[in-house]
């Protein structure tokens, strides 16, 4: 028995010191997707206690308070708040403590970077306190989830933009033939994909025998908006290609699609009402696979040349006019001590408001947007709310895409590169 005892005690240690050295090893640059792991682990998290923990909640007398039995969609929902509560606050909190950190000679910077066995401990702990805190607390986080959503809606636009247009100049500055017919093979698949995507939704939402005369509005408009795009993509005046519009036109076909398929289950112009169990599940794996795409990118992005998320400080920000550069510090003037103190590749705390956007979002998904439309558990992200907010973002996708094509013509003046 002592034995065993002895070679238990040894495996965990063994395992600890296994476990330690793994985290102690992750590099400045690894630390970045070391976030994105804690990010994807609180989506499982949240996923697996709305599944499982509703018994559980029901026998917590701070959280259960009712006179009368509320359903278990509502304790789902919960759980999810909690958990993403939980995940906005570590982050919030590093964002307020990242602020100001310009050089690696900051302390912050190796706050930043390291710690991680701190890092996680305060991370399981702060979701752990929020299955502690009353319901009013949840209530007030799940309004302003909502707008915390909107603003990461168009953080994922301003993303896609900023991929496209990258993609787009990456292939072109490479001044090959090969690249130029590949630039027209892509171009010419997306448009294909939306044109054949958009005939694809007027048979599955616009149903023989109803007025469908919302459905028939946006699916539309998809196809208007991407014409749209090539055309003034297209015009002379326009310093524009025809390549990131067919991928913006594809995107804005893929949220017009999730924005029908969240209709309600018992909306006749739905025609998928039949399999909405699958539909949502699809949906929502796709919508958390985007979102956590979203997130790897920002933090790929943040290490790579020209980023929004570079500071001006930033030897990796590849920019002449920063957008909030300091007209002081000229360049070759810098002293001795500036030279040896090393400028950070991105803003610390813009990099952790990404995330904690993200953790909104990802209940409100989880969540259906905290809409009680859906009359199963097993439906997710169902109901007019989600309709709405999926298309609104199409629009703004589609607004700001258009706005980055003509705001050059109707401010010659400034610089936009």
């Amino acid at each position: 028995m002592w034995c065993a005892s002895c070679l238990a005690s040894a495996c965990a240690g063994c395992t600890c010191n296994l476990c330690a050295s793994a985290l102690s090893a992750i590099s400045r640059r690894s630390a970045r997707l070391a976030y994105c792991g804690l990010f994807a682990a609180s989506l499982v998290l949240s996923f697996l206690m709305r599944q499982f923990a509703t018994p559980l909640l029901k026998q917590i007398p701070w959280i259960n308070t009712f006179d009368y039995t509320q359903p278990d969609e509502w304790f789902q929902m919960n759980a999810v708040l909690r958990v993403s509560l939980g995940n906005f606050l570590f982050f919030a909190i590093f964002a307020l403590m990242m602020i100001g950190v310009k050089d690696q000679n900051d302390r912050r910077d190796a706050w930043h970077h390291g710690g991680w066995i701190a890092k996680i401990v305060v991370w399981v702990v702060l979701i752990v306190l929020m299955f502690c805190v009353p319901n009013v607390v949840i209530t007030i986080y799940e309004v302003l989830s909502k707008f915390g959503s909107g603003l990461f809606l168009l953080v994922q636009v301003v993303m896609l933009l900023d991929f496209t247009n990258n993609w787009n100049d990456s292939w072109i500055e490479k001044d090959e033939q090969k690249w130029e017919i590949a630039l027209l093979v892509v171009t010419v698949v997306c448009y294909l994909s939306t044109f054949a995507f958009s005939g694809l939704l007027f048979t599955w939402f616009n149903p023989s025998g109803h007025d469908c005369g919302l459905n028939l509005f946006f699916i539309t408009m998809t196809i208007i908006l991407a014409f749209a795009f090539a055309i003034i993509a297209l015009h002379p005046q326009v310093n524009g290609s025809v390549m990131p519009a067919s991928v913006i036109s594809v995107y804005c076909a893929y949220l017009c699609y999730t924005s029908l398929s969240s209709e309600p289950d018992d909306y006749a112009c739905n025609g998928l009402h039949r399999h909405s169990k699958q539909v949502s599940m699809s949906a929502l794996i796709l919508g958390m696979l985007t979102t956590v795409l979203s997130v790897v990118y920002s933090a790929v992005r943040a290490g790579s040349s020209t980023t929004f998320l570079s500071p001006p400080s930033s030897p990796r920000s590849g920019i002449k006019n920063p957008l909030l550069g300091d007209d002081n510090v000229e360049v070759g003037k810098s002293d001795s001590k500036e030279i040896d103190a090393r400028p950070v590749s991105y803003s610390y705390t813009f990099f952790h408001v990404i995330f904690a956007l993200a953790s909104m979002y990802s209940a409100m998904l989880l969540t259906g947007w905290t809409s009680a439309a859906s009359d199963s558990s097993e439906l997710m992200d169902v109901g007019w709310t989600t309709v709405w907010v999926r298309i609104c973002t199409e629009w703004a996708t589609a607004a700001l895409y258009i706005w980055t094509l003509v705001a050059p013509l109707l401010f010659p003046d400034r610089d936009f590169s």
